[in-house]
């Protein structure tokens, strides 16, 4: 894939990573800094934002660059820890989940930089007749639920829920305040009847949620 002393990929590599990715040749993106994801069930606590990623082969290098600074070991893998190093995720609310979410198709607790490219291509717009599988309003959907399955169970609880609630908000809601929003989403959303948020029931919630707005990655400086 490339070596800290040549941190240049190569072309076929930049390709196959465009062909995979969908990415295309965008102008770069204006906006500074990394990881900001924020996606909430109930209205009262979302908030828009943009969704930017970088695409064209010169930003491709640039997240390749950003890719092996964080790879402390230098052997072309990123590990929970390297990411938790990043300052701003240090200090998210959420920046445990966000870190998980980079590793949900992890065999051994490590990513490289194709699965890397992968998890943020989830977050490029939806583009008219441009969609590629990896950024479907589907896996953008399956990205945010798995922020609030904390156990993978592929079940959201109330329990779960009102714990991503409380990373969000910290102590600037009172526990009746959030135990209440936690009640009032999961009868809102449980359809089945059995107190739990299920993937289908957590799109249905989401149906006229504009994803994108409510989703965020800000990547290079």
């Amino acid at each position: 894939m490339g070596t800290r002393s040549s941190l240049m990929l190569q072309e076929e590599e930049i390709q196959e990573i465009q062909q995979e990715t969908g990415c295309e040749l965008f102008q770069e993106s204006p906006y500074p800094t990394l990881v900001n994801i924020v996606v909430a069930l109930s209205d009262e606590h979302t908030r828009s934002s943009e969704v930017i990623l970088a695409v064209s082969p010169n930003q491709i290098e640039r997240l390749y660059s950003r890719f092996t600074s964080l790879d402390k070991t230098d052997n072309g893998t990123l590990s929970r820890e390297d990411f938790l190093r990043i300052p701003e995720l240090a200090i998210n609310p959420l920046g445990d989940r966000i870190v998980h979410a980079f590793f949900m198709d992890a065999y051994d607790d490590r990513i490289n930089f194709r699965q890397f490219v992968r998890v943020l291509s989830r977050f490029r717009p939806l583009k008219k007749n441009k969609e590629n599988k990896l950024n479907s309003r589907e896996e953008k959907l399956h990205f945010a639920f798995k922020m609030y399955d904390l156990d993978d169970d592929n079940k959201i609880s109330r329990d779960e829920l009102l714990a991503v609630l409380h990373m969000m908000v910290g102590a600037n809601i009172s526990d009746e305040q959030l135990a209440s929003i936690a009640d009032r989403t999961i009868m809102e959303a449980d359809k089945d009847g059995d107190n739990m948020i299920s993937f289908e029931e957590f799109c249905a919630t989401l149906d006229k949620t504009d994803v994108e707005e409510k989703m965020s990655i800000r990547f290079l400086n």
